[in-house]
């Protein structure tokens, strides 16, 4: 009998150290996935997708992993541009945030959710998600492990700053972002480092710095081309591009567009090839090339009818989000009313059973007294 539950006991052992180190296996598996993904992710984002959804398939019982496998699946969105998409995910990975206990997936999560509004344009609550990850950050123990998280924080909100207010507040948050990412030394933060560069270009193009503007653009191909991100190296080039066409030098303007323009196909991204098209049209209508530019600018017409076509999904997401907010807005302020109504109410009916009681109490010593002179007065008449 012992001998028997002794085998029964290692049969459990056993079973357990296999089905541990299966499980161990698979997240080791996904780690890798991820990692390869964020790499890949301007350089092939529908795969990036198909992996994410793999993820999610595939770890019915891991929380974090499928939130991670979400995150994938928004980041492989959002680098094709197609946001009310890559919200889709991000919303369903946020959905699965109070199951998990990971402070750094949390945070990684609310910074999407910023870049997420951001690229919608809805600029507050960006502002809104980008503060509680940082509170997050903040409040985190472990400082080393947060400088990707922080810097990305600092990137996004540079990218609002450029759009809302000016580029010398930008730039300087493009700089603190880009401090933070080196500090973390990943080579999957090559791309927003990328992005970033590119920004602080177009920056010291509206401030008419076109030797700053140059380097920074240089500095953003020099990132890209070593994730091998074929659409911010496109972005990269078109930046310089425009540096050339502002000094006059058209010509070299059309290589560097032309060799973005091969990259760009790659990847479908209309919002760049239609920036691309306008770009190479423009060139070669200051170098008096008419069958060029007709040729350019016709192409311009085509991607911008798909672009539109586009915009009105992405409008229309951007206002069913905001008639959601408003109804949850109304319906929270309705009740804060209704739960404060009910407190005056109760303080309004407290007022007056004390006031009752104090009354009552009043008339009662009134009482009391009346009858304490009656009886004086009967003692003095015997």
């Amino acid at each position: 009998m012992v001998i028997k539950k002794h085998i029964n006991l290692s049969l459990v052992v056993i079973i357990y150290l296999i089905t541990n180190n299966l499980y161990s296996q698979k997240n080791r598996i996904n780690d890798s996935i991820i990692k390869a993904c964020t790499i890949e992710m301007y350089a092939n984002p529908n795969k990036v997708i198909y992996e994410g959804k793999k993820i999610v398939a595939n770890t019915d019982n891991n929380i974090d992993y499928k939130i991670k496998g979400y995150k994938l699946i928004a980041d492989g969105y959002s680098s094709k541009r197609d946001y009310e998409k890559s919200l889709e995910y991000v919303i369903k990975a946020f959905k699965l945030l109070n199951l998990s206990s990971n402070k750094l997936l949390k945070i990684a999560i609310l910074n999407k959710l910023g870049i997420q509004y951001h690229q919608l344009k809805i600029y507050d609550k960006s502002i809104q998600y980008l503060d509680q990850a940082e509170q997050l950050i903040l409040e985190y123990p472990y400082p080393e492990s947060i400088h990707t998280d922080l810097g990305k924080n600092f990137i996004v909100r540079g990218f609002i700053y450029k759009d809302k207010f000016s580029c010398d507040i930008a730039i300087d948050f493009f700089n603190r972002g880009i401090s933070e990412l080196l500090k973390a030394k990943s080579n999957s933060n090559g791309a927003i480092i990328s992005i970033a560069k590119y920004n602080k270009g177009n920056c010291y193009i509206i401030m008419a710095n076109n030797k700053l503007a140059k380097e920074n653009f240089i500095e953003s191909i020099k990132w890209a081309r070593q994730i091998n991100g074929k659409s911010l190296w496109a972005f990269g080039l078109k930046g310089l591009a425009e540096v050339y066409t502002i000094e006059g030098k058209y010509k070299d303007a059309i290589l560097a567009l032309k060799q973005a323009l091969l990259m760009s196909h790659e990847v479908n991204d209309l919002i760049l090839n239609d920036e691309l098209y306008f770009a190479l049209s423009e060139n070669y209508l200051a170098v008096n090339e008419w069958q060029e530019f007709k040729k350019y600018h016709e192409k311009e017409l085509v991607i911008q009818k798909l672009i539109k076509a586009r915009e009105r999904i992405s409008v229309s997401e951007s206002l069913g989000l905001k008639e959601v907010e408003l109804k949850t807005k109304i319906s929270n302020e309705a009740s804060n009313f209704y739960y404060f109504i009910l407190f005056l109410g109760g303080i309004f009916i407290l007022i007056i059973i004390l006031f009752y009681i104090y009354i009552k109490r009043k008339a009662n010593e009134v009482m009391a007294l009346k009858n304490k002179i009656h009886l004086l007065q009967n003692d003095k008449m015997k």
